[in-house]
């Protein structure tokens, strides 16, 4: 049985975390969805998975074990069989003296203890953790990903060269739904499939970094783009054109949409699978890496009324995962949303999203028009790419709209320059604009397996190399004994060292001297000196403190920031 929620609501009332009011609504939400209140909690942001666990422990009188922070041996976990543990939602994490460490979602179920009890002829001391946690920990019970592929190449390898892909009962099909389960596992963005003159080779990018996974033998090459095709319903005859489509794949999670594209290269077609999961994805603000000082500004202008808000960047530094989070503290019933996108990676509940479509000729200015006409108080423009969307985004703000958005550019300051390239009226950008928010993503250290160590001279001369002194000595870098951090690799993090991402930002504030700047068309060099003096945190600096702080290493910083 789940958390009993009588004495959870009693809990979480009693303790000022919710009030009644928001339990009401946390109730409501989780009947209309159809999902357990656990999951409305965790994902709304009233308390973190974490939390939520030692409350329930506490209810149930055990303790509490997070598993995501556990290294299991593997004799440890097949004491219980994977489908005995995924049925009943419990993982054997720990064996010693004291006997067995049982990792329960329903600690209360006095019957399957004693039966494991009698089963092992060992006392059974049962923890609670979350389903998250059980879902986390069911994936020790999976091989590697080689180990699994070279068992499907052995059984049926040569049955997959003599049959059609359409038979769901083929290798082919049980070949590619690995390659999805193994990408969601392994919180994969993208999968590669890349043909080669006598291979293919399918690759995961994984916090940002493509890594080969496996290759497998050329003449399976189409027999895996048609299945992907079927599945996406693309052409199958088609082999000289690009083509898009998208399929959905389900775990024991979530249903994933995957967002598909094959394009005709030398050796073949190449597919690119996109994975668009709502569960793996953060849409925490406080959760981005934002200094406190950068989120309590950023907060106070998107809870205004009307302006604009501006995340810029390139390509997958995680503007729109910036735009998505302000929007969920803002998605209540009493506000009208709308959003234009291209394309819509996440279905917000509550949201109106509309996808650009260039068969259709509806662009972001097109459909941005008529979302204005649907008398919103919000609105999210994916990107602002030309003259016509940028003026009637900043005419939307104008006229009592918050508008959120985002541009390419490299930094903060250069995000002003680059509306009045639009053809953008200065005093529409000073009177309109709130704030610039520039990021990057960089790869967080495991924790599971974090060093501290000393830089060498060599280690101190690259960095001074590679990025201003000054910066450096802002962290105390040539202080002596100064310590950086690294993952050492360990077998949770696939031995590199790191596990997920986080942001680095730094953030322009519209003060009076940047206003007055921007009425005189002040260079973007120029805008930053002043926005520096007045307090903005640069971008480097916010990376290298984190770097000192342990959360990512300063390889990292300078990655992102110096390419």
């Amino acid at each position: 049985m789940p958390i009993d929620l009588e004495k959870l609501s009693k809990v979480l009332v009693d303790s000022g975390l919710l009030t009644s009011k928001e339990l009401a609504e946390v109730k409501k939400k989780s009947e209309d969805a159809k999902i357990s209140i656990e999951d409305v909690l965790v994902d709304d942001e009233y308390i973190s998975d974490e939390n939520l666990g030692q409350l329930a422990s506490d209810i149930y009188n055990v303790p509490y074990v997070n598993l995501k922070k556990k290294r299991i041996d593997e004799s440890v976990l097949r004491i219980v069989p994977e489908l005995v543990a995924k049925r009943q939602k419990i993982i054997t994490f720990a064996r010693g003296s004291e006997g067995i460490k049982l990792a329960m979602n329903d600690p209360s179920n006095d019957e399957l203890i004693f039966f494991i009890e009698k089963k092992t002829g060992e006392k059974v001391t049962p923890y609670y953790t979350s389903s998250i946690n059980i879902i986390e920990g069911l994936q020790h019970y999976r091989k590697e990903i080689k180990e699994e592929f070279d068992d499907i190449i052995k059984e049926n390898i040569e049955a997959t060269r003599s049959k059609k892909p359409e038979d769901s009962e083929l290798p082919v099909t049980r070949i590619i739904d690995t390659v999805l389960e193994y990408a969601y596992q392994n919180k994969a963005s993208d999968i590669h499939i890349e043909p080669h003159a006598n291979t293919v080779v399918i690759r995961f990018r994984i916090d940002g970094i493509l890594h080969d996974v496996v290759t497998l033998p050329k003449d399976v090459h189409s027999f895996l783009i048609t299945r992907i095709k079927i599945m996406s319903r693309l052409r199958t005859d088609e082999h000289r054109s690009a083509q898009d489509g998208r399929l959905v794949f389900e775990t024991d999670v979530e249903k994933v949409d995957v967002r598909v594209s094959v394009i005709p290269v030398s050796d073949g077609e190449k597919a690119v699978l996109r994975l668009l999961s709502e569960k793996s994805r953060q849409f925490k603000l406080s959760e981005l890496g934002l200094a406190p000082e950068n989120l309590k500004i950023l907060e106070k202008e998107f809870r205004k009324p009307h302006g604009m808000v501006l995340a810029t960047g390139p390509t997958g530094s995680g503007k729109t995962t910036t735009l998505y989070a302000i929007i969920k503290i803002l998605n209540k019933r009493e506000v009208n949303i709308s959003t234009i996108e291209d394309p819509v990676e996440y279905d917000i509940q509550g949201v109106n999203q509309i996808q650009v479509d260039q068969k259709t000729n509806l662009t972001f200015a097109k459909g941005l028009r008529s979302v204005l006409r649907q008398d919103p108080d919000i609105v999210m423009v994916g990107e602002i790419r030309d003259e016509d969307t940028a003026d009637i985004a900043i005419n939307a703000a104008m006229t009592g709209h918050l508008v959120l958005s985002t541009l390419h550019t490299n930094d903060a300051p250069t995000t002003l320059p680059r509306l009045l390239e639009m053809k953008i009226e200065p005093f529409l950008i000073a009177t309109t604009v709130g704030v610039a928010l520039a990021q990057r993503l960089v790869r967080k250290i495991h924790q599971g397996c974090i060093e501290s160590f000393i830089p060498t001279e060599k280690d101190l001369q690259k960095y001074k190399r590679a990025v201003d002194k000054k910066a450096l000595e802002k962290i105390g870098m040539f202080k002596k004994n100064i310590r950086l951090y690294r993952g050492k690799g360990c077998q949770l993090c696939h031995d590199t060292g790191f596990e997920g991402r986080i942001g680095i930002f730094e953030m322009l504030e519209m003060t009076d001297t940047i206003r007055q700047m921007v009425m005189k068309r002040s260079n973007s060099g120029e805008i930053r000196t002043a926005a520096i003096a007045e307090g903005m945190i640069p971008m480097l600096d916010d990376g290298l403190k984190k770097a000192a702080q342990g959360i990512t290493t300063i390889e990292e910083v300078f990655r992102v920031i110096t390419t």
